[in-house]
């Protein structure tokens, strides 16, 4: 089940996803699961935007499609 934070993210993000045409990944992450830790996600949905394998921005919890949007712009930057 989605928590309400997810539920309220999701739409921003995927549209901004499908819209650009990006390349992505959806993963669970979780005080036990490797991956969100070595990204340091403490608090879901977190946003972590790559370029040539390099964080360049990140979205926690977002509330508008702007703030989605500004993130994925740091990796077209």
């Amino acid at each position: 089940s989605w928590r309400p934070h997810c539920l309220c993210a999701h739409p921003f993000i995927s549209h901004a996803l499908i819209d650009q045409g990006i390349a992505h990944s959806e993963v669970e992450a979780g005080p036990d699961l490797r991956l969100g830790r070595s990204y340091k996600v403490k608090l879901w949905p977190t946003l972590v935007v790559l370029k040539n394998g390099q964080e360049v921005a990140r979205v926690v919890r977002p509330t508008t499609q702007a703030e989605v949007d500004e993130a994925l712009r740091a990796a077209q930057g």
